[in-house]
């Protein structure tokens, strides 16, 4: 079986039927889904029209992604469409909204841009507490006093509103509104 390739990496599906007298099969792109859902028979003869529909392999995000938008066999050829289309930081937007904030998304409704999540990648809230200092959102601070500033404190005060998490080996810090 030839490998459908999107995004520079391979991904592979699963669709198990809910007829314990079936047998599921691997799926990779919509067409073949299509060809084989429509083939699939349980011990009967009877065709199966129930199936869940698990990601086995590809690219971490997208497992991820996959998982926090709840994909099943109504939303699976969505699913593909959008993650090609998608770029990681989308995609980053979408499991931190839905999987960590819990927002919804739909399907032809919803975008990744329409959740109010900011984000900063590959930093802690003592990185995003230094990065607030040197953008002046403290105001003015001398560069002599610099060496005083209790970053760990002011942290610990972003805490209230921002929140650290790690997607597929990289930090984050966000705060939605």
């Amino acid at each position: 079986m030839e490998a459908l390739t999107t995004n520079d990496t391979t991904i592979l599906f699963h669709a198990q039927p809910y007829d314990i007298s079936a047998q599921g099969f691997y799926f990779r792109d919509r067409d073949e889904f299509n060809r084989k859902i429509k083939a699939c028979r349980n011990s009967y003869g009877e065709r199966v029209e129930e199936f869940e529909i698990q990601f086995i392999d590809g690219d971490e995000l997208d497992g991820l992604l996959f998982d926090a938008l709840g994909i099943h066999q109504g939303t699976i050829a969505l699913f593909m469409d959008k993650r090609d289309e998608w770029d990681d930081g989308d995609k980053i937007r979408l499991i931190i909204a839905i999987g960590e904030c819990g927002y919804s998304f739909t399907f032809g409704q919803d975008e990744p841009d329409d959740f109010p999540v900011d984000l900063y990648a590959d930093m802690t809230l003592i990185d995003l507490a230094h990065q607030f200092v040197e953008d002046g959102l403290y105001g003015e601070i001398a560069s002599l006093l610099e060496g005083y500033i209790d970053y760990a404190a002011m942290a610990r005060d972003l805490g209230y509103d921002y929140t650290e998490t790690v997607i597929a080996g990289v930090p984050y810090v966000y705060r939605y509104w």
